[in-house]
């Protein structure tokens, strides 16, 4: 009994050490997790590295750049291409998979070239330095100098382009684009036949985004055939030649013809520049040498044609008409002849300046033809000449020249299936002498008939798109308002005058392009529409500032957010209202033409008619400052306490 007792003894000590052992492990187990779990806790966030903001991330191949690593990936890549973007910007999303293929393909070019992007609305401060003001803008480094890329938008294409000026021995072209001063500047304008100068400051935001494309066309005209060049004055350091041509704004840009100035009138791109450049070169006039080829020129023509009868190429007059011409060779048909059969055949007696419309809107109300009778024949006085007397009494008004012909008030336009064709000129012209038979006593209006398949836009706004009848017609008034004529099922003449007299008394409502009036308007932003605009910006109460935007404009919903702050801000300033307009859906008055998107202005409450356009910075500081600055109703409160 006292073996089995042992044996017992020994049985439960050896579990009960077992049982201890087991218990000892398990702590150890779970003190050796413990670090593990105190990972995830705040405090070890702390302890973690800081991440390294100089990193230089990489997506599809593409560098992704910020003014943290902007610098230290130009030095350290000979050669690199460089995106500056906006994620909303259709175009570069368009280009996004293209620029990645050629940057997957361009990293084992000999030698290499990178790829990078910038997201320019973030990285606004890059972006102005590099002058970017669209997007996408492509700009490429090597050795760390900046170059303007101006290539093809293909994997292709920008793989090719990249691939020459990555080539070690590779160097931009010298500059094309001239330096004058007034050391150089009379002897250069004299010597050339024709030449464009630019007139800027270095200062100047819009010289600056006109530089490269200046100099582009400056590069592509060097060669054209005669050559054209392109000379530059920096007007704040030449500031007798700035005065001397009438600088009064940068950049200023003037032709010169054997040293006489005149204005530049094209647009500022390279292919514009480049265009109208070259339209510039030689006479303004083409010589017409028989009767016979005077006679065809007229019968292509279906716009105004001026035609100067000329003794000889030594004639006074003649001189004086090239001169007159030249800046404005792209808004006429200009010829001249000597012919004295031409001279017999249209009664022009002595040498004569002469404009005729197309023979398809002549009437018997009005001249065949008229002859400038001025005493001095300078320019100006040809050219306003030209402008009275370009728009015959029912003349068509088509889109391409609405604005250069059609662009007085009031303005009355009947819309229906206009065809001078072989098939449709009768039916075309039964139509129009209804017209002209009410015009020629109303003169203070300018008619004129339109095709109606053309104008689809303008009969939506009258609210005649869907009338279902042959003619429609639209009146606006000299201050920027329509009116409709109800549609008839048989058009008449008599119909048409009364209207036009009802018109004129100013008896008829105006049709208004707007979207519903807001059942509720007490956001910090008000909402104005087209029934709305005068009840809330015109109120003569109260300063308002008022954008106008687009749906579709991204600059516009960049800045919304900003806006809607300025909103607040102002929200319990009882004498000063922020609101907004959608101004491709809503009538935009007189005064508030919106040419670009957002466009912003301030009618203060003493002057509704002459609102003042914002082109500050648009942060919220700016728009605080700006409105306090400008504002009048609550200037006078604070003066009356």
């Amino acid at each position: 009994m006292a073996f089995l007792q042992k044996i017992t003894y020994f049985l439960l000590l050896f579990v009960l050490l077992s049982a201890c052992l087991t218990h000892a492990e398990e702590e150890t187990k779970e003190e050796k997790l413990e670090p593990v779990e105190t990972t995830t806790s705040e405090e070890s966030k702390t302890e973690e590295e800081p991440v390294n903001e100089d990193e230089i991330k990489e997506e599809d191949d593409v560098l992704v750049l910020t003014a943290k690593n902007f610098d230290n990936a130009i030095e350290k890549h000979n050669d690199i291409l460089v995106e500056f973007y906006a994620p909303w910007c259709g175009h570069c999303k368009s280009l996004a998979p293209e620029y990645a293929k050629a940057a997957k393909k361009m990293k084992a070019n000999d030698p290499p070239v990178a790829f990078a992007k910038v997201d320019a609305t973030v990285h606004s401060d890059l972006a102005q330095k590099y002058d970017v003001s669209g997007y996408p803008t492509l700009k490429f480094f090597k050795k760390g100098e900046v170059h303007d890329y101006d290539g093809p938008r293909n994997e292709m294409g920008i793989i090719d382009y990249m691939k020459k000026r990555a080539d070690p021995n590779w160097k931009p072209p010298p500059p094309a684009v001239l330096t004058l001063t007034k050391h150089n500047f009379y002897e250069t304008i004299q010597k050339e036949s024709l030449i464009l100068v630019e007139f800027y400051a270095p200062w100047c935001g819009h010289c600056k985004s006109l530089a490269p494309e200046y100099e582009k066309a400056a590069q592509e005209l060097k060669n054209n055939d005669p050559p054209i060049p392109l000379a530059k004055v920096d007007a704040t350091e030449e500031s007798e030649l700035a005065k001397k041509y009438d600088v009064q704004g940068y950049p200023t840009l003037k032709v010169f013809r054997a040293g006489k100035p005149s204005e530049y009138k094209g647009e500022r791109n390279q292919y514009a520049i480049t265009s109208y450049m070259k339209n510039q070169v030689g006479p303004s006039s083409r010589l017409l040498s028989s009767l016979k080829a005077v006679k065809d020129m007229m019968k292509e023509k279906d716009d105004v044609t001026i035609v100067g009868f000329f003794s000889d190429e030594k004639d006074p007059l003649l001189e004086k008409y090239l001169d007159a011409n030249n800046d404005i060779r792209e808004e006429y048909t200009f010829v001249h002849t000597f012919d004295d059969a031409a001279k017999k055949f249209y009664d022009i007696k002595e040498s004569s300046i002469v404009l005729f419309q197309p023979e398809r809107f002549r009437s018997k109300y009005e001249p065949k033809h008229f002859v400038f009778e001025g005493k001095e024949a300078t320019p100006e006085k040809l050219q306003a000449f030209y402008k009275e007397k370009m728009v015959p009494l029912v003349g068509q008004i088509n889109t391409y020249d609405q604005e250069k012909k059609y662009s007085a008030r009031p303005l009355c336009v009947v819309y229906y299936t206009v065809d001078f064709g072989f098939d449709n000129r009768v039916a075309t012209q039964i139509w129009r002498k209804k017209v002209v038979e009410v015009a020629k006593d109303h003169r203070d209006i300018t008619f004129a008939i339109a095709n109606e398949d053309d104008f689809q836009d303008k009969l939506k706004d009258f609210g005649l798109d869907d009338s279902g009848e042959e003619i429609n017609v639209g009146c606006f008034d000299n201050k920027g308002k329509r009116y409709r004529m109800d549609p008839e099922e048989e058009f008449s003449e008599d119909s048409f005058r009364e209207f036009i007299e009802e018109f004129k008394a100013g008896n008829l409502k105006p049709v208004i392009k707007s979207q519903p009036v807001p059942k509720s308007n007490n956001g910090p932003v008000k909402i104005v529409v087209g029934k709305n605009f005068d009840d809330i910006v015109m109120d003569t109460s109260k300063d308002v500032l008022i954008e106008f935007y687009a749906p579709w404009c991204g600059h516009c919903k960049a800045l919304e957010p900003v806006y809607k702050k300025v909103g607040k801000h102002f929200k319990d300033n009882k004498n000063v209202v922020i609101a907004k307009m959608d101004a491709t859906a809503n009538d935009v008055p007189t005064g508030y033409t919106a040419e670009g998107f957002p466009t912003i202005y301030f009618a203060t409450a003493k002057d509704k008619k002459n609102p003042i356009k914002f082109e500050g910075q648009r942060q919220l500081d700016d728009f605080i400052k700006f409105v306090n600055d400008k504002a009048t109703v609550s200037k006078a409160s604070k003066e009356e306490l």
